[in-house]
């Protein structure tokens, strides 16, 4: 009887977890409009993108989580607003570094859970316009030279938010409170639609804090499909898609993984997918953080996200004086060069045109799959399990030399010879009939 009760208990717990995986509320029927769904390709095609996390918070030098990891009321925080003057920020130079990267669009923050917005807004008084010594919206700027360089603009909305008293006590229970939290959400997201041109996608982050609550979504997805039909809607969630999403996220994880402890639970859809990662530890600058990732690491994250059909959104958080930091921008560099060389295998490109191997994966455009081969293999051949598309020809990159390959019921053989050069990401390019 004891064993019953625990099985049941057990199935209990594994119901209940599984259940936190969909959102409780209603949601009117969604239908993408015709231009959505060009932009949805569009996002797929474009592959790889830089997240910018910037806010007051930058001046404390300790990532973005700071306020509340170091309990500071929210009186005191507010006084970092008086020290906040970016003189050295350049819109044109940030969009540079991302272009000459091989970045496509830009998601910067434009409002993290500290409340403090990073654009001229009529709904706070806390932004960087009339708290600032700074004065000026670095939004409008960014949006222009987005424009004047062909980079799609998104922006990174919070959802929770740690210093206004009406999410608080909403949180809390107080519907009144929650309903104007809500009402201040739709007055800022109607904000950014309106007054900086075209908005790619509105990426939010902060549902985990209340994965019981009833954000509204069918409020606030409505009103974003109204001013603006075209722009994506993403939400980093953490739990399945919701109707009106139109790209499925996965935090610091490719999709379908759950390295980061993220993802648990939560399948891959047909939603257009993307990952988005830090190119050191934390998302906001940090002075004390030194796990930087390598231009491999990072190229490596670039390939495997495309095998898998997603994206890749690579963070810098920049400094308070409005520079990205030199690491990141050597770093970016390095990444560049590979993307000008090879990004045919990337840009464009579908996955899931096998599983996982041991040894790297595909990428697929048309009638040609680009092999990327990341780890060297210790046999004088590449073992494509269960791949069986006829092949007319294979060849290196540059398709100067040809490689042997045999195609058997129990997959295909590559022979790329002695001379393969894997020690970052070794490319044959398949043609088939």
């Amino acid at each position: 009887m004891k064993k019953i009760g625990l099985i049941c208990l057990f199935g209990l717990i594994l119901f209940s977890a599984n259940a936190q995986k969909k959102y409780a509320y209603p949601m009117p029927e969604y239908t993408p409009t015709a231009g959505n769904l060009e932009a949805r390709e569009e996002f797929q095609d474009m592959k790889f993108g830089m997240f910018i996390h910037w806010g007051v918070y930058s001046i404390l030098a300790d990532g973005e989580w700071v306020m509340l990891l170091k309990k500071i009321q929210k009186d005191n925080y507010s006084r970092l607003a008086d020290f906040f003057n970016p003189q050295e920020f350049n819109a044109e130079e940030w969009v540079k570094i991302a272009k000459d990267a091989g970045m496509k669009y830009i998601t910067i923050t434009s409002r993290h859970h500290d409340s403090f917005s990073m654009f001229d807004t009529d709904a706070s008084d806390f932004n960087i316009v009339d708290a600032t010594p700074y004065g000026k919206d670095p939004l409008k700027e960014l949006a222009e030279a987005c424009k004047k360089e062909g980079i799609k603009l998104n922006f990174y909305y919070s959802l929770l938010d740690w210093r206004r008293d009406d999410y608080k006590d909403g949180k809390k229970g107080d519907e009144e409170a929650w309903n104007k939290y809500v009402g201040f959400m739709k007055a800022q997201l109607t904000e950014l639609l309106t007054n900086y041109g075209e908005v790619g996608c509105i990426w939010f982050d902060g549902h985990w804090d209340q994965k019981e609550a009833n954000w509204h979504y069918d409020e606030i997805y409505s009103l974003i499909h109204k001013l603006s039909p075209n722009t994506l809607i993403a939400n980093n969630h953490h739990i399945q898609p919701i109707p009106g999403d139109d790209v499925q996220t996965f935090e610091r994880d490719l999709p379908g993984e759950n390295h980061g402890g993220f993802n648990h639970g939560v399948e891959v859809s047909q939603l257009p997918l993307e990952s988005c990662a830090t190119m050191a530890g934390k998302w906001g600058y940090s002075i004390y953080d030194k796990k930087f990732k390598s231009t491999k690491q990072l190229i490596h994250f670039l390939v495997k996200a495309a095998g898998k059909n997603g994206n890749l959104l690579l963070n810098v958080g920049p400094m308070p004086n409005g520079k990205i930091q030199p690491e990141f921008v050597d770093t970016l560099g390095e990444v560049g060069e590979w993307t000008s060389k090879y990004g045919e295998s990337i840009y464009g490109t579908r996955g899931n045109v096998v599983g996982s191997q041991d040894w790297g994966t595909i990428t697929k455009k048309d009638k040609t799959l680009y092999v990327h081969v990341l780890e060297a293999p210790s046999e004088p051949y590449i073992f494509i399990s269960e791949f069986t598309e006829k092949i007319a020809s294979a060849t290196s990159f540059d398709g100067k030399t040809k490689v042997k390959f045999k195609q058997m019921k129990e997959g295909t053989f590559l022979y790329p010879g002695k001379d393969f050069d894997a020690s970052i990401d070794g490319i044959i390019k398949l043609k088939l009939k």
